[in-house]
């Protein structure tokens, strides 16, 4: 039997904590999902993200919902939903046959809650970070103690393990992740990689002028990065990089984004040849900083997926970080140089031995890579192709006898409003 999909009933992205300024990858893929959906399907969008005020815009096909939240402490440009019957509200007014989940905390279970007055909902979970290690435990280390903070990360995991259990489906940007998961006897899981703009990141984009505009110098390489500019990116570790730089490398430095650590670096750089201009929200304009530049610079431990080095990489830059998370995928053997997790002097040196190789053919097979596997066309038939079918499918099996409904079945109706 094939069940209908009503493409008057929307599919819902449910975001917690989200910054419309400084924020990284939650905001492009909300992004690049509206626009893909508008051109290739007739379903509706609604998306629902943390606002300063509870506002609706409705736009065709996509709602663009902001439920009024308060800023993160520390973190100016985010904010996060903690008005779970505000939520409530709008899912009941909009009714989804699909709720996609971004964020581990609250709003995971408003949505398992809603399913269960609507139990012909489907329910999928973005896990894009191993929230157990990366927020709890750090966190709790740094305030309490490596013994406090491993009670918590039992207890966080413990969380995990029965939010995720509630959804139909689950993905994650890498295989790790999945592994992960998997810990946390969570079986259901997909892998989905992001996707890159490549027209728009493009090493046409170089502007031999950006120097002069931003008063660094002609000389030496030009050293970037894009993303927060905050503790969880390891900020900081990129300023002791810098400073570790031989001299006569003659190098400069362009920080783009925003952060709580962009006061207090901005005002340490002073007299170096380091600027932060601020986030960039213009993707024309992003990507001319980075094609700019000569090298791409990350300090990140936990990179889910590296985003932001994908977008660096299509616009011909190697990579220089750590060999860590996500970055080991990302920056494979001829495509930069990845050291040991906080050798800041190691990556000193590795920049230096990178601009002293052949940058320019590292940053075209870079490219090359990128463009060969990565594109958001991929992301999202992935996600209607695969993810969704079978959240469909496990969604049905609860309402009914195992094997009446099948994935094909699912994938097919999908498909058929997908163009």
């Amino acid at each position: 039997m094939v069940i209908a999909i009503d493409p008057v009933l929307p599919i819902c992205d449910l975001t917690q904590s989200y910054a419309p300024v400084g924020g990284g990858g939650i905001g492009t893929y909300l992004r690049e999902k509206r626009d893909y959906v508008l051109s290739n399907s007739d379903f509706r969008l609604v998306q629902i993200v943390p606002g300063p005020v509870d506002r609706v815009i409705e736009n065709g096909r996509h709602v663009w919902v902001e439920i009024g939240a308060e800023q993160v402490r520390g973190s100016p440009n985010y904010r996060f939903i903690t008005r779970t019957s505000a939520v409530r509200a709008v899912l009941e007014q909009y009714r989804p046959q699909i709720i996609e989940s971004q964020c581990p905390w609250v709003l995971p279970w408003t949505a398992i809650n809603y399913r269960r007055a609507h139990p012909d909902t489907a329910l999928v979970a973005g896990y894009h970070t191993d929230f157990p290690n990366t927020h709890v435990y750090r966190v709790g280390a740094s305030l309490f103690g490596d013994f406090v903070a491993r009670g918590l990360r039992r207890l966080s995991a413990s969380y995990a393990e029965r939010t995720y259990r509630e959804f139909d489906r689950v993905y994650t940007l890498g295989q790790d992740m999945r592994s992960m998961l998997a810990q946390y006897q969570v079986p259901h899981v997909d892998v989905l990689s992001l996707g890159v703009d490549a027209e728009t990141f493009h090493p046409a984009r170089r502007d031999p002028g950006l120097r002069a505009e931003l008063g660094l110098p002609e000389t030496g390489p030009l050293l970037a990065y894009a993303g927060r500019i905050d503790n969880e990116k390891r900020a900081d570790r990129l300023l002791s990089m810098f400073r570790q730089l031989p001299p006569e490398l003659g190098a400069s430095m362009i920080l783009i984004g925003d952060g709580k650590l962009r006061a207090p670096i901005a005002e340490a750089v002073r007299g170096l040849p380091v600027v932060l201009p601020g986030y960039c929200a213009d993707r024309a304009q992003l990507a001319r900083l980075l094609a700019s530049a000569d090298v791409y610079v990350s300090a990140m431990a936990d990179e889910t997926f590296g985003l932001s080095v994908l977008e660096a990489q299509a616009c011909g830059l190697p990579v220089v970080g750590f060999a860590s998370g996500a970055m080991v995928h990302r920056v494979p053997r001829g495509l930069g140089e990845l050291v040991e997790l906080d050798d800041v002097a190691g990556m000193a040196r590795a920049v230096a031995a990178v601009w002293h190789g052949d940058p320019h053919a590292m940053g075209r097979r870079a490219r090359a890579h990128v463009t060969a596997r990565f594109s958001w066309d991929q992301t999202f038939e992935t996600l209607f192709g695969e993810v969704y079918p079978r959240a469909l499918v496990a969604s049905r099996r609860r309402q009914h006898k195992p094997g009446w409904f099948r994935r094909s079945d699912a994938q097919q109706v999908l498909a058929g409003h997908l163009r």
